[in-house]
């Protein structure tokens, strides 16, 4: 009796040990791939100069976003961004600038530009393509997200992210529009640096 018994346990364990297996095995075949991030190339980083004195780094996703990020890179070749302010800015959300009106209701005199969501998430550091209500109005218009929001992942076109300088991001001037908004002095693509640098401050007369 105690060796039918004992016979008994050790088949119970076993199964037990085998059923668990199978659920171990069946939750790694379900776990998530994460795509690697491509290791970052000068001529896919966005450098930003900001009149707080602070230098950003972008890191931009051209394998995610291909037409935003093409018209980032061309309008920071024409020297668009720079003077431009951080027109909107709340607290423990998100900075966004871009707007040659300074209001949120302008952008470039190119084409507005179609949705590329896509599965990079919305946390701090993200950055990613301001639009009015219609998803395909994205233009020239970005926002720097401060803290993650993933509830803006799938309505909104991520195109980069911080990988340098975000201490300088969480130093620009809140407020909507701020009372004195943070400026890009400069903004230039990094492996193609033909923009001009910015013209010299001249110094107040005594």
């Amino acid at each position: 009796m105690r060796l039918k018994l004992m016979v008994a346990i050790v088949l119970g364990l076993l199964s037990s040990q085998e059923a668990l297996a199978r659920k171990k095995t069946k939750i790694k075949l379900t776990e998530p791939v994460v795509t690697p991030v491509p290791a970052p190339v000068p001529e896919n980083l966005l450098d930003l100069d900001l009149s707080n004195g602070g230098h950003v780094v972008i890191q931009l996703r051209p394998d995610k976003a291909p037409q935003s990020v093409a018209r980032i890179k061309l309008l920071a070749r024409r020297g668009f961004y720079n003077g431009l302010i951080f027109h909107r800015v709340i607290e423990g959300f998100m900075a966004q600038g871009g707007d040659p009106k300074g209001d949120g209701s302008g952008g470039s005199e190119l084409p507005d530009l179609p949705a590329e969501f896509n599965d990079m998430p919305h946390v701090r550091g993200t950055m990613s393509m301001a639009r009015a209500a219609d998803p395909n109005s994205a233009n020239s218009q970005f926002f720097i997200m401060l803290m993650p929001n993933l509830g803006l992942d799938t309505h909104y076109s991520p195109v980069g992210r911080v990988i340098s300088g975000m201490d300088a991001v969480d130093a620009i001037a809140v407020g909507e529009p701020p009372a004195d908004p943070t400026k890009i002095v400069r903004a230039w693509i990094e492996g193609e640096d033909t923009t001009p640098p910015p013209a010299p401050v001249e110094a107040a007369a005594p």
